[in-house]
């Protein structure tokens, strides 16, 4: 089967969903193509977008989302459009992705639509027709059915779960409605939003543009980001399988210290063009006169250490880092991490001096990722509270899993510390269900030792919670599973403060 078919003169060649469905689209690699599907926005409700998915199929609501990549390309365009509900052809530069977080094969960029072959229609218009037609049948939230269930019985489940009620049912009173209060200070624990982190796909590296990410935090009310530079992914890819990350081949002598210099850079340029207040000190994070988007900088994994002690002083100073991560995704010079075989047995004595310099200096230590094992030799040895970004309580977590046991989770608390609970859709199939994560874990450690960390723009699979504007959804859903106003306080930010001004103290 062709990939492509020829066009009048000056027109774009067409670019058919098969070809995206077998991959052979790669051929046109970063060529203009047109392609002709239906519009999915991230808000629904949106009347124009300047980012949406293009699917093959019309989804049978404003609110479905593909599961599969290969049915599906992201756009982003030059200007926000009109959504429309009809199919429409959009024109922009095919690219293939190779090391999108979401899982995302295709993208459209620097796209325009190149005609609608029907008068568009405000997505608010559409569906409120297909209220009216009984076809509003997926699961509430705006990115509900951004998941891939684990089997067929969970699939039911959440279909039965999202099914509306019976019109003779009685209406329930309404779900309460989360709003921070003036003294309310969010906090994610672990982002990459922006795209901050250096692409692993070589032909892009350090050259890939920054996303916007103040007015998403402005429009859900997050007021702090971790915001959390990468120094392993030259050395790190997706597995075969796509299911996680691993690590491919060793790397040269000062290749991953260059790499966080890079990176470093990147963090400060994402800041400035977003203008994110980069906060240093306790003080600056108390301080919320100006009401402006913040961030704190942070490393995930400490492989631009490459075993040298003075680099946590040189990265605090010159690069005003306050929150280090020990390890990622490669077992490195400070110990072991949860899905390779483990080498050291757990922290190796260079990564205890590392807690040790992280305490004495003022930076919040990450755990995350680390095995139990690292874990057990950090609370020992530190003497301020641990924190592990982003996870989610398991009973019994599989071999090379990312989730933590309670001991393992308890292990945290211990310290005074935190445990981020993610949004992965391995660990929870909507918002509702990540709240709930949220409550097993309080159950296990208490609400003082709970927060948020996102992964923002970190995932393979696409998560549950993909932009800052869902924040008052899950606070909601915090409030739905019993948590009290002020105990959503403490689990959107608030823990993580009390954990931060300990360790800069």
């Amino acid at each position: 089967m062709p990939i492509l078919t020829a066009h009048p003169s000056r027109t774009p060649p067409q670019t058919d969903w098969p070809a995206i469905r077998d991959d052979s689209a790669a051929a046109t690699h970063a060529t203009a193509v047109e392609m002709t599907g239906w519009m999915i926005p991230l808000d629904p409700q949106a009347a124009h977008a300047d980012y949406f998915l293009l699917a093959a199929e019309e989804p049978c609501c404003g609110g479905c989302v593909p599961r599969d990549p290969l049915s599906c390309v992201e756009v982003e365009t030059r200007h926000a459009v009109p959504v429309t509900a009809g199919p429409v052809r959009v024109r922009g530069r095919l690219m293939r992705l190779h090391d999108d977080p979401a899982g995302w094969r295709y993208r459209l960029e620097d796209a325009a639509l190149a005609a609608a072959t029907q008068a568009p229609m405000s997505r608010r218009a559409f569906l409120a027709a297909g209220a009216a037609l009984g076809l509003a049948a997926c699961a509430p939230g705006r990115f509900a059915h951004y998941t891939e269930p684990a089997d067929a019985a969970a699939s039911e489940s959440a279909a039965s779960a999202s099914a509306p009620a019976p019109a003779s049912a009685p209406a329930s009173a309404p779900a309460p409605a989360w709003q921070p209060s003036a003294n309310t200070l969010t906090i994610d624990m672990h982002s990459h939003a922006g795209h901050v982190i250096v692409s692993r796909n070589p032909e892009i590296g350090a050259n890939r543009p920054f996303t916007p990410v103040s007015a998403s935090m402005r429009a859900g009310g997050m007021n702090v980001l971790c915001l959390a530079i990468v120094t392993d992914t030259v050395v790190t890819r997706v597995s075969a399988d796509r299911k996680r990350f691993e690590a491919w081949r060793q790397p040269d002598p000062g290749e991953l210290y260059y790499l966080g210099q890079q990176e470093f850079a990147r963090a400060k340029a994402l800041a400035a063009r977003e203008q994110l207040e980069i906060i240093t000190s306790a003080a600056m994070l108390d301080a919320s006169s100006s009401g402006a988007p913040r961030a704190i900088i942070a490393a995930e994994g400490a492989d631009f250490l490459e075993g040298q002690i003075d680099r946590v002083d040189e990265a605090y100073t010159l690069h005003q880092l306050r929150h280090l991560q020990l390890t990622h995704y490669r077992v490195n010079e400070l110990g072991d991490i949860q899905t390779e075989a483990p080498v050291h047995g757990g922290l190796t004595d260079f990564g205890a001096d590392v807690v040790r310099r992280c305490n004495r200096l003022g930076i919040v230590v990450d755990v995350a990722h680390g095995t139990y094992d690292l874990v057990k030799r950090a609370a020992a040895v530190t003497t301020k509270p641990l924190v592990l970004s982003h996870t989610a309580l398991s009973l019994h977590p599989r071999e090379r899993s990312r989730l933590v046991s309670p001991d393992h989770a308890r292990a945290i608390a211990q310290t005074g510390g935190v445990i981020g609970v993610w949004p992965s859709s391995g660990s929870f199939h909507s918002i509702a269900g990540m709240a709930e994560g949220f409550r097993h874990m309080a159950d296990i450690v208490g609400v003082e030792h709970v927060g948020l960390g996102t992964d923002m723009l970190g995932f393979i699979s696409p998560p549950v919670f993909r932009s800052y504007e869902q924040l008052p959804e899950l606070g909601s859903a915090l409030l739905a599973v019993g948590f009290s106003a002020a105990e959503v306080d403490l689990l959107l930010g608030g823990n993580y403060r009390r954990v931060f001004e300990a360790s800069l103290a």
